[in-house]
Formats: C-alpha cells, sequence, structure tokens
C-alpha cells in the first residue's frame, strides 16, 4: 500500500477560527515539508479560481453558504515550483487542474510544458508532476473564462455538453504535451444522439431546440456539436521538455472519456473518497486492457483514493479516550462541512462521509484500512479536512506514517 497526502488550502472560518492568507500558505509549507520528510509519495494539492466569497452574490450563487473560499491556490505550477524547491522526495500533484477555464487547453498545455523544460533542466531531477485534470467543479469559473452555451441548443444539452466540452479539451491537451503539431481539423467533431442523455424527455428537449434552430421539419437522430476551439497548425513551445517528468491523470469517472484519453498517452484516474467500490474495480479491470501502452501494465496505484484521515493519537489519552476523540471530531468537521456546502447539516450525508473516512486511534485505522482497502491500493490522505491546527494536522501525519503505516506493514507480511 503507498501513501500520498492531500491539501486542500480551504480558507473558510472552523470553529471561530480564520487564519490569514499568508497563514494558511505558511501551514501548507510546513506541512508540505514534514510529508516530504515522512516519505509521503506524492503531495496532492487542490486548486480553484475566483472567489467562491464574491460569487454567493451572484444571480445563481453555487454554494450560497459557504464563508471564505474554497481553495487559495489558483496555478499548481507556481506552487510546485515553491514545493520542489523546499523538499527532497516528494512528488507534486494537482487535484485538480481546470483546463477549460483561465485561457483554455492550449494555454494549460503550454503553461505545464515551461514548467517541465524548467523543473527538468537538472538532469538528476527524476520527481514528476502529477497533472489532475478536468473540467471543474464550479461552472462560475468556466462561465468567467467564456465557456458558456451558445444558442438554445446548447443549453438544452448544456449537462451532457460539459463532458463533450472536457473531451474535446483534454485531446488538445495531451495530442499538444506529446509533441504534436495539431490543428482544430485534426480533432474530431462531435455529436448528440440519445445515448449522452439520462431520459428520454431530456434528448426530446435538444431535438425540439435543434429544430428551431436549424428548420427542420423532424426531430433528428443525432445533432452536431460546433467546436470549442477552432484554430491552425500550431506546436507548443518550448518543445524539449522532459515528458517523462510528466503523469496526466484525468478526473473523471465516465469509462469512455477515460479510454479515449488513453489513445494518446497513459493517463492515470484520480479517484474519489465516495466512489462505490463496484466503480472502482471496474475502471482496474477496464483500464488493464485499455491503458496506453507506452505506459506499461496498469497498477492499483495509477488510481489514487482519496480519504478523510480523524486520526487521534495525542498524548495523555488513553486508546478509549482517542478513538472516542476522533469520532466527535469527525462529526463537527464533517457536520461543518455539510452546513456550508448546502446550508443544512444532514445527519445521513455526515454519517455516509464518516464511513468513508478513516476515523479513530492508531489501531482502529489500520483495522479500517485493512477491511476496506486492497492491500496494493495508493491512499491520497486528507489530514487538513476543515482544520487549521497546524500543528495537530502534523502530529496527525507523524502519527500515520510511524504508528499506522508499520501496522499495515506487520499486516502484510503475516498474510503474505
Amino acid at each position: 500500500m503507498k501513501y500520498d497526502v492531500f491539501f486542500s488550502i480551504c480558507h473558510t472560518p472552523v470553529g471561530g477560527d480564520l487564519p490569514d492568507e499568508a497563514q494558511m500558505f505558511r501551514n501548507f509549507f510546513e506541512q508540505v515539508e514534514l510529508a516530504d520528510e515522512l516519505g509521503f509519495g506524492t503531495a496532492w494539492i487542490a486548486e480553484s479560481h475566483l472567489s467562491s466569497e464574491v460569487q454567493k452574490r451572484n444571480r445563481k450563487p453555487v454554494i450560497p453558504h459557504w464563508k471564505g473560499e474554497v481553495g487559495l491556490n489558483a496555478d499548481i505550477l507556481q506552487l510546485a515550483t515553491r514545493v520542489f524547491a523546499r523538499t527532497k522526495k516528494i512528488e507534486v500533484g494537482s487535484a485538480i487542474s481546470n483546463i477549460v477555464c483561465m485561457g483554455g487547453p492550449i494555454a494549460h498545455a503550454e503553461r505545464a510544458a515551461t514548467f517541465l523544460t524548467l523543473h527538468g533542466i537538472d538532469p538528476k531531477e527524476r520527481r514528476r508532476l502529477n497533472y489532475g485534470f478536468a473540467l471543474g467543479r464550479f461552472e462560475f469559473m468556466n462561465f468567467a473564462s467564456g465557456i458558456v452555451p451558445r444558442d438554445g441548443v446548447e443549453e438544452a444539452a448544456w449537462p451532457a455538453l460539459k463532458g463533450l466540452i472536457l473531451k474535446e479539451a483534454a485531446e488538445i491537451f495531451l495530442r499538444l504535451l506529446s509533441g504534436e503539431v495539431l490543428s482544430s481539423e485534426d480533432v474530431p467533431a462531435q455529436s448528440f444522439t440519445r445515448a449522452n442523455f439520462r431520459s428520454d424527455e431530456d434528448w426530446q428537449r435538444v431535438q425540439e431546440a435543434a429544430m428551431e434552430r436549424d428548420a427542420l421539419e423532424a426531430r433528428p437522430d443525432s445533432v452536431d456539436v460546433a467546436k470549442r476551439w477552432v484554430f491552425e497548425e500550431i506546436k507548443l513551445i518550448p518543445q524539449d521538455f522532459r515528458r517523462e517528468l510528466l503523469q496526466p491523470v484525468i478526473g473523471s469517472h465516465d469509462p469512455a472519456l477515460q479510454e479515449y484519453v488513453n489513445k494518446f498517452m497513459p493517463v492515470q484516474v484520480f479517484n474519489l473518497s465516495i466512489t462505490s467500490s463496484e466503480i472502482i474495480e471496474g475502471t482496474h479491470s477496464r483500464l488493464r486492457e485499455k491503458y496506453h501502452p507506452s505506459g506499461g501494465d496498469w497498477q492499483r496505484t495509477y488510481m489514487p483514493r482519496t480519504v478523510f484521515v480523524f486520526l487521534n493519537h495525542e498524548e495523555g489519552l488513553s486508546d478509549e479516550e482517542r478513538s472516542l476523540a476522533a469520532q466527535d471530531e469527525a462529526t463537527r468537521a464533517l457536520g461543518e462541512y455539510w452546513h456550508a456546502l448546502e446550508g443544512t447539516i444532514d445527519p445521513k450525508k455526515v454519517s455516509g462521509a464518516a464511513n468513508n473516512a478513516l476515523v479513530g486511534n492508531v489501531q482502529e485505522v489500520a483495522d479500517q484500512m485493512a477491511e476496506r482497502f486492497h492491500p496494493e491500493d495508493r491512499l491520497m490522505l486528507w489530514f487538513d479536512f476543515f482544520n487549521h491546527d497546524s500543528a495537530r494536522v502534523m502530529r496527525n501525519m507523524r502519527a500515520f506514517m510511524e504508528e499506522v503505516a508499520p501496522l499495515m506493514v506487520a499486516r502484510q507480511e503475516v498474510s503474505g
């Protein structure tokens, strides 16, 4: 089992405490330096864009009850440069970068090429940028970048259209990073059919909008989608960057899209903690067949799994007291999260999230890991979830790697 660490840099009040932005980044850097010292494999860092606090004033606020900012990292490449300069072994991952907003896939690919060129100047450098990418969770970030419905058909089809936009962007992004000379003519045209929609009613709305737009007399069996990015032949500069230092990771559980992007280069999968075991095992099964051949055989570690960690190994407490304290910490943090996200505390959602988390003393956390995870899984452990107490976050990180991880090694030795 391999262990990564996730950092949210989430600037929201917790128990009345809200450090300023500079302190949030100081906390992050001391935590990532400890993660490097402790031997975590990759530091996955959340990325966000534009103020979620200001967006609450808009006509359709996406998270009207959230206080503060969902995240402070708006540029994984600048932050990765600082992390690599301050650490020795740990890799960096974006969790995740939205390649549609803030310039689109061409701009993101060129910035990544520049970063990789500078990062790879030292021939001894071996640490990768694990580039997690997707469309982004909050649409206001895309809307501000001009990614909006362009006509009545696209407005009717918008939920399904977002998937096609990501597919187009991902292809452009990956093919440019692989070194191709590319024009939009080289990217296949896309269209809607019934298969793109969840219900007959959703599809019929799109058909009727197409009839009105295109002056059709009958409902079409397919509806063409105009390309978002139209351009003549281009090629990235810099060109001669070390591509072995880049590992793309797609943030989508769409099976067809996972397979499609692996036509261009080896693309791994970013996984959420709430994903069902059926989807997880199905992904492993499919990508054993569809993973790009230049990446070798598909491994379970190619789909890291995010996991909340509420570990209590504080001094002066018995194991029973640590267990109860950890459960209280989990309930409080998850309750604050759901209240901020939706404006209510839903006990079912809090309970469900806790069931997906690792909660308890050292032995309990080890037992939960052994029960829930495959011994070859790679866990992306989230210690700073709704917790601004950096010293405590670091104690939990240390307790995990120095107390829990050895228990897992011992279990595997016994079972092996």
